[in-house]
C-alpha cells in the first residue's frame, strides 16, 4: 500500500492548522513534555500505550507512526494486530502490557468512569512509581498528540519528526 505524501512543511489541509508551523513555541514545549514523559520507559512499552489510544481516539496519522516505530523497535506485527482486543488476547502481552494498556484505555476514556480504582491498582501493583508516573505522563501525551493531529486533519503517512 502506497500512501500519498503530502506537502512537508503542512497538514495537507489548508483549512486546518500545522502547528509546528503555526505555533512553533507550543510545538517545541509540546517535543520537550513528550521526550521527558518517555524518558526512561521501555520504548516497546511506550510504543504499545501510543498504538492503543490512538486506537481509541481514531487518529490514524498517530496509528501509522507509532505502529512503523513498533515494528522498527522489532515488536512482532501479529502482536500490534492484537491490540485492539488486548483483553481477550490471552498469552500475547505480558501482565505489565497488559497492566499498562488498561491503564491507558482508562486514561484515554476519562470521561466514561474515571480511572476504576481496580485500573490504577493493578498498574501500581505491577510497576514501580517511577515507571507508574512515565506511564501516566505518556497516555496523557499521546492523548494530547491524537487531539491535535486530529483537529490539524494531519494525513496519515506524514511524519512530522521527520521536519525537526
Amino acid at each position: 500500500m502506497t500512501l500519498v505524501q503530502p506537502a512537508a512543511t503542512e497538514s495537507g489541509d489548508p483549512r486546518r492548522m500545522w502547528i509546528p508551523k503555526t505555533h512553533p513555541a507550543v510545538y517545541k514545549a509540546l517535543v520537550a513534555l513528550q521526550r521527558a514523559s518517555s524518558a526512561d520507559l521501555d520504548p516497546t512499552l511506550g510504543e504499545l500505550i501510543k498504538i492503543r489510544a490512538s486506537q481509541l481516539n481514531g487518529c490514524a496519522y498517530c496509528l501509522h507512526m507509532h505502529t512503523k516505530d513498533s515494528i522498527e523497535l522489532g515488536v512482532d506485527p501479529l502482536k500490534l494486530g492484537l491490540i485492539a482486543a488486548w483483553e481477550e488476547s490471552t498469552g500475547v502481552f505480558t501482565d505489565v502490557e497488559r497492566a499498562v494498556l488498561g491503564l491507558t484505555d482508562a486514561i484515554t476514556r476519562i470521561s466514561d468512569a474515571g480511572v476504576p480504582d481496580e485500573v490504577f491498582d493493578a498498574a501500581a501493583a505491577i510497576l514501580d512509581t517511577q515507571t507508574l508516573g512515565q506511564v501516566v505522563a505518556s497516555i496523557a501525551m499521546i492523548n494530547t498528540w491524537n487531539r491535535i493531529a486530529i483537529a490539524g486533519n494531519y494525513p496519515t503517512g506524514l511524519d512530522e519528526r521527520s521536519l525537526r
